[in-house]
């Protein structure tokens, strides 16, 4: 187990290095107009079941160049922010967030020995870059009683997002890093019960793709606001969002 966590840091720290070489926001997406809308999006969800607020501690897992992390600041949240990518995390550190308020720290998750516990741990397509077991064990030790993790990831039943994470050449061409993958969310949930949390809510959410060309926008995020509210249809948008209370 040792070995495949370490493999699995050596892999994601070389993806790192290559991501900072070009534009890492570009690849992932979110640098187009509508991969900005997704993002905004995705992290006003986050910080509304995070609870996020002045003088709540919260802990940002894989917060990569600080995209997510600007956002969550806005909050008035202290936000630490962890990454193992020293690369990445200098291009966070670049956007120049007040220091009273974020803090980013070079640490792989699973070794992570901080001043908690936190109000929130929250973190945008990260978790599918874990050995998600421990790492909610992890989270769950972090978390105060009655803290709440806040989540967004890849939806496993999303058809786009099944051929990226499974078909190796392809992988390789989105830019994923070789461990990465996707969740389900009923077994997600049974993850998270098994993990000890409670108040559980995973909801399909995201029709609005980065590569959505300008001129549709509007009429994309209207349609993924009915598309998310039908039953079936709704089970292969684009992300799941997660939300879990400690016990």
């Amino acid at each position: 187990m040792e070995n495949e966590l370490q493999n699995r840091a050596r892999h994601e720290i070389a993806h790192g290095k290559k991501l900072a070489q070009s534009d890492p926001e570009q690849i992932w997406g979110w640098g187009t107009p509508a991969g900005r809308l997704r993002a905004q999006r995705r992290a006003d969800w986050i910080i509304q079941n995070a609870k996020l607020s002045p003088g709540k501690h919260v802990l940002e897992i894989g917060c990569g160049t600080g995209l997510f992390t600007e956002l969550f600041a806005r909050s008035g949240a202290h936000i630490i922010a962890v990454d193992i990518s020293a690369e990445l995390l200098d291009l966070a550190r670049a956007k120049n967030l007040p220091d009273e308020r974020v803090e980013f720290l070079q640490k792989r998750f699973e070794d992570c020995d901080l001043d908690g516990p936190f109000d929130a741990v929250i973190g945008s397509s990260v978790l599918h870059h874990l050995d998600i077991l421990p790492a909610l064990v992890k989270i769950k030790e972090l978390l105060k009683p009655g803290g709440i993790m806040s989540f967004a990831e890849p939806n496993m039943l999303n058809p786009i997002v099944m051929i990226m994470k499974n078909i190796s050449i392809i992988k390789h061409l989105v830019g994923d890093s070789p461990d990465e993958t996707a969740f389900m969310r009923w077994i997600f949930k049974h993850y998270l019960e098994d993990s000890g949390f409670s108040h559980i809510e995973i909801v399909p959410r995201d029709w609005l793709f980065p590569s959505t060309p300008t001129c549709i926008v509007k009429l994309v995020q209207c349609f993924e606001l009915i598309c998310e509210r039908l039953p079936i249809v709704r089970e292969i948008s684009g992300s799941i969002y997660i939300k879990a209370e400690s016990c």
